[in-house]
């Protein structure tokens, strides 16, 4: 029962996490930080969907309204000031890069909360967590540079 409370916790985070990529993604493609955060939203969709297979391999049924939430919780994240009446800021990369840190640094627990688990309760899926580890903490790591970078950014423009 705890398991799929935590699991189903992780997918609704998971859920506005992709969310957040994707947007932050579309936001700013043609600039700099696209490219990075275009792969960034690719890789995250993928670390959704190997958690959503780690649910069925441990029969883990989802909770729609729990992935609702998460969904919600992204849109309604949108509606921070940012500086500018209509439009992205510099201020909105910046929120946006933490909030991808946040969100990657709980994945990360995740993968290591699971590693914990018997390896034969999660059968095949558990030769995916050390990659996964592995990925998040690289993801942490580009993350960190791109925020850095957009932190003088946005802090000190008008």
């Amino acid at each position: 029962m705890l398991l799929k409370i935590y699991l189903n916790d992780h997918l609704a985070a998971a859920t506005g996490g992709r969310d957040l990529a994707r947007r932050a993604a579309a936001g700013n493609r043609g600039s700099d930080y696209g490219p990075f955060l275009e792969r960034l939203a690719v890789e995250i969709n993928e670390d959704r969907e190997s958690l959503l297979a780690i649910m069925r391999t441990l029969n883990v049924k989802t909770d729609p309204v729990k992935v609702l939430i998460g969904w919600g919780a992204e849109k309604v994240g949108r509606l921070k000031l940012n500086g500018r009446l209509l439009g992205q800021s510099p201020l909105s990369r910046l929120v946006e890069l933490e909030g991808l840190v946040l969100g990657v640094q709980g994945k990360l627990a995740l993968w290591r909360s699971l590693q914990q688990l018997d390896p034969a309760l999660l059968g095949t899926v558990d030769g995916l967590l050390p990659g996964l580890v592995d990925r998040a903490q690289r993801q942490l790591e580009q993350l960190e540079v791109q925020r850095q970078r957009a932190c003088p950014e946005a802090l000190t423009s008008d």
